[in-house]
C-alpha cells in the first residue's frame, strides 16, 4: 500500500483515501507518494494487444489503493469513469510527430480524466462517512466544469468553483455556469492566482465539523494519477505503431504544471521516455525557472490560452520535491510561446496539415517544433478541443470549427453564477453556509 507525505514535510504520512479527502495535507503542502510503485511488467515490455484505457487504469493504479477500495471496486469505477477515448493522431505530412487527444470527454478537456476518477474516489468514500464534502476549485478555464460534470449529483458532496471574472473564454464560461446538482459556480473579479490563494486560504480557516474542504484541482493527487494513464497508454500504441522501440519526448501545455508532473510521476514509475518539453506562454516562471534557479513567481498575464495563465504554478512543489534544479534542467526542456506565434502555429498547422488545433495544443506544437526533436518520436498534448475557443480559431483561420454535441446541447440550459471579490472571509461564509 502506498503511503503519502506532505511536500513540507511537517504532516503524517496517510493512505490514498485520506489525501484524497484532505486534497491539501494540514501543513499546507501538497502529498505526493512516498514510494511510487513500478510499472507492472507487461507494461514496460508489452506483449499482444494493447489494454483498454480502464484495463490500464486498474493495472497501474490498482497498487496505490489502500483496504477502502478493492481491485475489484476499483475495475468497476475505471469502467465507470473512463467512457471515452484518446486517439494518437499523426497529423498529415508528419513522420515522427504524434497528437494526443484528450478532449474526447464530457466537457472536451484533458481534466475529465482526472476529475471523473477523483468523483468516482469520492463517491465512493462518501459512502461510509458522516460529513459533508466541499470540493474547492480555483479554474482558468476547464478544470471547473470537468470537476462540476464529474462530481456533480454525488450525494454528500457540493462542489464551489471559483474562476476569474475576466479570465475565461465566453464558451468556457458558458460551460462553468451551467446549473448543475450540488454545484455552485463563483464569479470571482480578480485573476486566476486570486481565486487559487482564496482556495488555498480556505484550508487554513475554521469550519464546522459537518463540513470537510478537500480541492479537484491538481492539487489532488487522484487528478494526476489518472493523467498519468494517458501518458502511459500513448507509450504503449506508439510501440505497437512500430516506433522500433524508441522512446518519445513528450511536450505539455502547461500552467499549474500538474500535466507535466503526472508525466514525470509515470517516468518514475518506469514509462520509458527521452524527456519532456513544458510548453507555456507569457506566463513563462518556470522555463525562466529552468535556465535560472533565482526566478521568482510573478502575477499571472492574460493570453490566449487562458488555462494557462498561471503565474504561481501549484506543482512547481512538487516536482521540486522530486527532483534537483539540474536534475529538473536535464529532464525537462522548457519553452515560452506568444501569443502571435500561437496564432501563428494554428493557422500553419492548418494550412500544411490540416489539422485545427485549440491555442493551448497550439502552443505546444509550437514548442515542439521549436525543440526539433530529432531522434525520436514526440508527443504533443493537445488539452482541449478547438470549439471551446470558435473566436481565437476564426481570427487564426479564417473557419470557426464544427460544435460538438457536448456544447451544442448546453446553449438552452439555464446558467447561473454568484459574484465575489476577492474575499477569502466572504468564501468562508459561503462554505459555511
Amino acid at each position: 500500500m502506498v503511503r503519502f507525505l506532505s511536500t513540507r514535510g511537517r504532516s503524517e504520512p496517510v493512505g490514498l483515501g485520506t489525501a484524497v479527502l484532505q486534497g491539501l495535507a494540514p501543513d499546507g503542502g501538497l502529498y505526493i507518494p512516498e514510494s511510487i510503485p513500478v510499472l507492472p511488467q507487461d507494461v514496460r515490455q508489452p506483449h499482444g494487444r494493447v489494454p483498454s484505457f480502464p484495463e490500464l487504469a486498474v493495472q497501474v493504479l490498482s497498487r496505490w489503493t489502500d483496504d477502502w477500495l478493492t481491485p475489484a471496486q476499483f475495475e468497476q469505477l475505471a469502467e465507470r469513469v473512463f467512457t471515452f477515448e484518446a486517439p494518437l493522431v499523426a497529423p498529415a505530412g508528419e513522420t515522427d510527430m504524434h497528437i494526443l487527444e484528450l478532449f474526447h470527454g464530457p466537457t472536451l478537456s484533458f481534466k475529465d480524466f482526472g476529475a471523473r476518477l477523483l468523483g468516482g474516489f469520492l463517491g465512493h468514500l462518501q459512502q461510509k462517512s458522516d460529513q459533508e464534502t466541499v470540493v474547492l476549485v480555483a479554474t482558468s478555464g476547464d478544470t471547473g466544469s470537468a470537476v462540476a460534470d464529474g462530481c456533480s449529483g454525488i450525494e454528500g458532496v457540493k462542489v464551489v468553483l471559483l474562476y476569474p471574472k475576466r479570465g475565461v473564454s465566453p464558451t468556457q464560461e458558458s460551460q462553468l455556469t451551467v446549473r448543475r446538482p450540488g454545484v455552485l459556480p463563483v464569479r470571482v473579479d480578480g485573476s486566476f492566482d486570486d481565486c487559487q490563494r482564496m482556495v488555498k486560504g480556505a484550508f487554513m480557516g475554521p469550519l464546522p465539523a459537518r463540513i470537510r474542504l478537500t480541492t479537484a484541482n491538481s492539487i489532488n493527487i487522484a487528478r494526476l494519477m489518472a493523467q498519468m494513464i494517458y501518458y502511459i497508454h500513448a507509450g504503449l500504441r506508439l510501440m505497437g505503431k512500430g516506433v522500433d522501440g524508441r522512446a518519445p519526448v513528450f511536450c505539455v501545455p502547461s500552467g499549474n504544471l500538474g500535466n507535466l508532473t503526472a508525466g514525470i510521476l509515470a517516468y518514475r514509475a518506469g514509462m520509458p521516455a527521452r524527456g519532456f518539453i513544458a510548453a507555456h506562454n507569457a506566463n513563462d516562471f518556470f522555463p525562466s525557472w529552468l535556465q535560472d534557479e533565482s526566478a521568482r513567481f510573478a502575477p499571472s498575464v492574460k493570453t490566449l490560452s487562458n488555462a494557462m495563465d498561471v503565474g504561481a504554478p501549484s506543482n512547481f512543489e512538487r516536482l521540486t520535491y522530486f527532483f534537483s534544479h539540474d536534475e529538473l534542467a536535464s529532464l525537462v526542456r522548457g519553452e515560452r510561446v506568444t501569443d502571435e506565434q500561437t496564432r501563428g502555429q494554428m493557422r500553419i498547422t492548418w494550412q500544411k496539415n490540416r489539422y485545427m488545433a485549440d491555442p493551448h495544443t497550439a502552443v505546444a506544437l509550437h514548442a515542439a517544433k521549436r525543440a526539433d526533436e530529432q531522434d525520436g518520436p514526440v508527443v504533443v498534448l493537445s488539452t482541449a478541443h478547438p470549439a471551446k475557443f470558435p473566436e481565437t480559431v476564426r481570427d487564426a483561420i479564417g473557419l470557426e470549427p464544427d460544435v460538438p454535441e457536448q456544447l451544442a446541447a448546453m446553449a438552452n440550459q439555464p446558467h447561473y453564477a454568484m459574484p465575489m471579490d476577492v474575499d477569502p472571509s466572504g468564501l468562508l461564509e459561503l462554505i459555511r453556509a
